[in-house]
């Protein structure tokens, strides 16, 4: 069993058709457990059931932005050690600083290839195979 199969993903996004490009994009990494919410709120509760190994979060969301979503991750004692990447269309260093600074493990920029998760996952876990 690969290290992509035993980690528990959860996306974060409003957008539908991200949500997809995303969990395709893990699927053929191989990922196998990945789950999704459509904003911060409902990323939260999904943590609170069952905490993930990595989240890979939009930044611009209603309800509850990315930052915002980050922030709770890391106060939350049953989910702090999950590894976050901010998933960001934005090229501004002050976002991907304050993500840094709450605790983010990497920031991967929208539009993203494959290749470039995958990067963005092993700067974290190491590699996959």
């Amino acid at each position: 069993m690969s290290i992509a199969e035993k980690i528990k993903v959860l996306i974060v996004d409003d957008q539908v058709t991200s949500r997809l490009l995303l969990s395709d994009a893990l699927t053929q990494l191989g990922f196998k457990q990945i789950t999704s919410a459509g904003d911060g709120e409902q990323g939260m509760k999904i943590m609170a059931e069952q905490p993930h190994h990595l989240v890979i979060s939009d930044f611009n969301m209603p309800k509850m932005d990315g930052i915002g979503f980050l922030q709770a991750v890391r106060a939350n004692p049953n989910t702090k050690k999950a590894a976050f990447i901010i998933l960001t269309a934005q090229g501004d260093r002050a976002l991907v600083q304050k993500a840094a600074s709450l605790g983010a493990n990497n920031v991967l920029a929208k539009p993203f290839t494959i290749e470039k998760m995958k990067a963005a996952i092993e700067a974290v876990f190491g590699a996959l195979k």
